[in-house]
């Protein structure tokens, strides 16, 4: 642990450097209207000015192979990409540890509404607006200031601080890449803004995994050249009749699983361990009421805790429909197509790990109040390094809301909770990696 002396030096040097951390973040998102690959830059840029030597690591998202975890290509990013991989070799003798977060946004939409330029960086009520700040600019701009940080509290890292700056949506993997493509440490720190409302009050140590997939129900168009066919609606095999057959049997199997699978983490924050979600149903056809649809899509999501495996959750889902198609006349004459569109599987640190415990106290150090796991995160990005190359992972970041991925308007990002998020991670280095100077 930092002595007093130590941890006031980092909070000194986190204060005088608190505005051009701010500065930092707004370069950022003003690049964003050049692209990625300014962005990525900027970041490659400042970290070679700090000391680190940067790497520009170009892949597929395609070609990058994955433990426990796959995506359909129609739900995969398929362009080149571009990882910075920034190194800042420690003095010897302290732990590792990898710190990464995501450069690219959601696509932009011209007619996005919002009131504030999204590329301004202006700052408003103690908040700055930008495209993609929350998700996850303000995570690649954190990392890079936390190494300013302890360079101007006088401190170098005894081991080595890896600075990842990593395209993710859409399954772009880049951190996968990296991890895959020989990068390692003793820790790994997932970088992004807290969504729940809490910022930095909260540390994300448990991620549940989770199955998109999609169940498609193709049914039988009347006999007629009509463009209606109430008429002949009954000639015909709709499609909609056969969908509370395939709810109730998804219910029934989220029923069983609930009352079977258990995590005691996800039972004490909300009671239940493992969820099913029937998100979308949609006709597959012109939306005209007058006539039949040739099918109907349901689009599913299911959650499930770290320990079990994802395999074995896909048989469960498989057997479920595989069950109703036998008890149903219906379903049968259909033959219900089920389409596995992605898949992750959970991981965790528990509270008593030393990641846990250096985190926790890098929060404390630099908030004055000790954070509490935040559980409820399905998929989160931390579970890539422990699921990937069992590297132990957190993630945190400052308050942040209005996110352009759910459908919001003017993203934001704390501006205090920014700084100090700069700070705690300024710390957890200190922490976790041990200093000299």
């Amino acid at each position: 642990m930092p002595g007093p002396d130590l941890a006031a030096r980092l909070a000194a040097a986190a204060e005088a450097s608190g505005e051009g951390s701010v500065a930092f973040l707004r370069d950022l998102i003003r690049l964003q209207r050049e692209g990625e690959a300014a962005v990525q830059a900027r970041v490659a840029e400042a970290a070679a000015a700090l000391g680190c030597v940067v790497e520009h690591r170009a892949y597929r998202p395609a070609e990058v192979r994955l433990r426990e975890e796959f995506a359909s290509d129609a739900a995969m990013a398929t362009e080149e990409r571009i990882a910075i991989l920034a190194r800042l070799p420690g003095t010897g003798g302290g732990r590792s540890v990898i710190f990464f977060a995501h450069p690219d946004g959601e696509a932009f939409d011209p007619n996005h509404g919002w009131r504030h330029d999204p590329f301004a960086g202006g700052i408003e009520a103690g908040r700055i607006h930008g495209w993609g700040v929350a998700d996850d600019l303000a995570g690649v701009a954190t990392m890079v200031e936390a190494v300013r940080v302890l360079r101007d509290a006088g401190l170098r890292p005894k081991g080595d601080v890896i600075l990842a700056s990593t395209p993710s949506k859409r399954h772009a993997r880049g951190v996968h890449a990296l991890l895959h493509g020989g990068v390692a440490a003793d820790a790994a720190v997932y970088l992004h803004p807290a969504e729940s409302g809490l910022g930095m009050r909260e540390v994300k140590a448990l991620a549940p995994g989770q199955l998109i997939f999609r169940i498609i129900l193709r049914g039988r168009l009347p006999d007629t050249q009509e463009p209606g066919h109430t008429a002949f609606a009954h000639l015909a095999m709709n499609p909609v009749d056969l969908v509370p057959a395939v709810i109730a049997a998804l219910r029934a199997l989220d029923a069983r699983r609930g009352a079977r699978v258990h995590h005691a983490v996800l039972e004490k924050a909300i009671g239940r361990s493992t969820n099913l979600l029937i998100g979308d149903i949609r006709a597959l056809g012109d939306g005209r009421a007058s006539r039949v649809p040739p099918a109907v899509q349901l689009s599913c999501a299911l959650a499930f805790p770290p320990g079990e495996a994802m395999a074995a959750v896909q048989a469960e889902v498989e057997q479920a429909l595989a069950d109703a198609v036998a008890h149903d006349a219906g379903l049968r004459a259909c033959a219900p197509e089920l389409v596995w569109v992605s898949g992750v599987t959970g991981a965790e640190v528990v509270e008593g790990d030393p990641l846990w415990t250096a985190t926790s106290e890098a929060v404390r150090l630099a908030t004055g109040t000790a954070p509490h796991i935040n559980p409820l995160h399905t998929s989160s990005d931390i579970r890539n390094p422990m699921v990937q190359s069992g590297i132990p992972c957190v993630g945190l970041g400052p308050l942040c809301g209005d996110l352009t991925q759910n459908g919001g308007r003017d993203e934001w990002v704390d501006v205090a909770d920014y700084r100090r998020g700069v700070a705690v991670i300024a710390g957890l280095i200190a922490l976790w990696c041990g200093t000299e100077g």
